[in-house]
């Protein structure tokens, strides 16, 4: 969990005195952990090893909470935007489309309240399709009714960003105690029943210990309910972790190391 915690710690840092006007307002540290809280709530699995997460996000701020974000506008929507593609990566979660993130206006809502709403989008849609309209914000309160409306406030800022993943260039292998194994199918599982597809003789590991997937241009690690868990480089596997040229995985006593050749160089030995 470092990695989010240095993201949060980020947009604590840039947008702390814009935030910190009594103590009930709103603190971005606040929205980083309720996006990824919508995350794990509404993400839905699909089949074995995809679950579909939503990926537009939705915060419903009051008066003065609405107007110091729209204030910091991508500066902090860029920031949630990375929580929100961290996490999904941290947690193997398959969006359908680039993260985006919109601040709107809710009168009703007390300075330090926020609701998120989200939903699941494609990256692009049909021609023709007709776009809903976004939701008429609530009169301030004191506004006259039958009064000339009040020229329209300008839009909330609304930040995209497309979770792009590391290409795997090459041929992806297994260095396992001396042997290299070429990873020539979109998924390799690990393991010491003799149903894996790369035996590792270990106590310390279970029959079917791990996953390696190299489709979709790359490289993840899935532990697969092991007993004593995978590591990658030093780390725990929550449920699924990203591999780079020259990763460390370990099973058991078992050290493996995750490399990408040239494509000419595959082959196993």
């Amino acid at each position: 969990m470092g990695l989010f915690d240095n993201v949060e710690k980020g947009i604590e840092k840039a947008v702390r005195g814009a935030f910190s006007l009594g103590s009930k307002s709103l603190q971005p540290v606040e929205m980083a952990s309720a996006l990824r809280r919508e995350l794990d709530d509404k993400a839905m699995t699909l089949d074995a090893g995809r679950t579909l997460a939503p990926n537009v996000f939705n915060i419903q701020l009051g008066d003065a909470d609405f107007e110091r974000a729209r204030s910091w506008g991508v500066t902090l929507a860029e920031e949630l935007c990375d929580v929100v593609i961290n996490h999904a990566r941290s947690q193997g979660y398959v969006l359908q489309g680039p993260v985006r993130v919109a601040f709107n206006h809710d009168g009703e809502l007390r300075p330090g309240q926020f609701e998120v709403q989200s939903s699941t989008e494609r990256e692009s849609s049909a021609p023709g399709a007709s776009q809903p309209a976004p939701p008429r914000p609530p009169s301030r309160p004191g506004q006259v009714p039958g009064a000339a409306p009040a020229a329209p406030a300008a839009p909330a800022p609304v930040y995209k960003r497309q979770a792009a993943t590391p290409a795997v260039q090459g041929q992806p292998v297994l260095d396992i105690d001396g042997q290299r194994y070429s990873l020539n199918a979109p998924s390799i599982v690990l393991g010491r029943s003799s149903e894996a597809d790369i035996l590792i003789d270990d106590t310390g590991v279970s029959r079917k210990h791990l996953e390696i997937r190299t489709q979709g241009g790359a490289g993840t690690a899935v532990d697969l309910g092991s007993t004593n868990g995978s590591y990658v480089d030093g780390h725990r596997i929550q449920g699924s972790a990203e591999l780079h040229d020259g990763s460390s995985i370990t099973m058991g006593r078992t050290q493996i190391t995750f490399r990408i050749l040239p494509a000419r160089g595959g082959g196993s030995r």
